[in-house]
């Protein structure tokens, strides 16, 4: 009798049958659509039958990784893909504007380091990794700012019209692809423990409220919700005139805060959660 496989396993896992099958004499038979294997069939599975089978794996995938990687807890930045950085040269600021792209950027980049330097502090079991949408502008920052110290980041990308390489500092191991906004969305929100909104655009916009809407709700926990730069976001989202036109809560403009600094941003993360700021010392 043969020894089982390792782990104590009897049966041949699906990756063994999928090689077998590989060497099966060709025949009308086996050359139908029909007798592939099912998780094996790129067209079956592209069905729009198969739809919510797709949007289970596009949970489970990056689920299991991130669990692989030990990581827990995370701070999500969200921000403009359109900033340049630095080295792209500056973006001149347009007339009537209070947008300062290369301020921004710099921003999100030390925010990072902050961030990051701390997570480092708690050993092997990650915490307050950054992760960002995984694109350029803000989230490149973002994840440079986390390479700067040798940390782990996150990069949850996105399938669009209009390619959308991953930036170049977002871990390997930990750069994903999504199809589905909702799922991207959802794991944001998984593991999130703060999220810190530069400057942005629709998709920023989406995000942000996305995450005050389940927070309003009681659908997720309360966090902090910080905007940068107050002037930009005032200009953007008048939280003031819904009060007054009665369509959100006096109170519900408590779930978000202004900050002006990566150091600012910092700090009021580590006053909601009882942290020393000096753990992010050295960065």
């Amino acid at each position: 009798m043969r020894d089982p496989p390792e782990g104590g396993r009897r049966l041949p896992s699906a990756g063994e049958d999928m090689a077998s099958a590989r060497v099966e004499r060709e025949t009308p038979q086996t050359l139908s659509p029909s007798y592939r294997l099912a998780y094996a069939d790129q067209e079956f599975l592209l069905r729009d039958e198969l739809r919510p089978v797709r949007l289970q794996l596009e949970l489970l995938k990056p689920e299991l990784v991130l669990a692989e990687h030990r990581i827990g807890t995370t701070v999500v930045v969200f921000g403009s893909a359109r900033l340049p950085s630095p080295e792209a040269g500056a973006s001149p600021r347009r007339p009537g504007c209070v947008l300062d792209a290369a301020r921004t950027y710099e921003a999100a980049r030390t925010f990072a380091r902050l961030v990051s330097r701390a997570g480092q502090a708690h050993g092997p079991e990650r915490r307050l990794v950054v992760v960002t949408g995984g694109g350029p502008g803000v989230m490149e920052a973002a994840n440079r700012g986390a390479h700067d110290v040798g940390a782990e980041s996150v990069g949850l990308n996105i399938v669009l019209p209009h390619e959308q390489l991953p930036n170049p500092y977002i871990t390997p191991e930990l750069c994903f692809r999504f199809h589905y906004f909702a799922i991207r969305k959802l794991h944001f929100m998984l593991r999130a423990r703060a999220l810190v909104c530069f400057p942005g655009g629709f998709g920023t916009l989406d995000e942000l409220f996305e995450a005050l809407n389940l927070i309003q709700t009681g659908k997720a926990e309360p966090m902090p919700i910080l905007l940068f730069d107050e002037a930009y976001w005032r200009r953007i989202i008048n939280f003031d005139a819904m009060v007054e036109e009665g369509v959100i809560s006096p109170q519900d403009r408590d779930l978000v805060r202004y900050v002006e600094s990566a150091e600012a941003a910092w700090r009021a993360i580590c006053v909601h959660y009882g942290l020393d700021p000096a753990l992010a010392e050295g960065s």
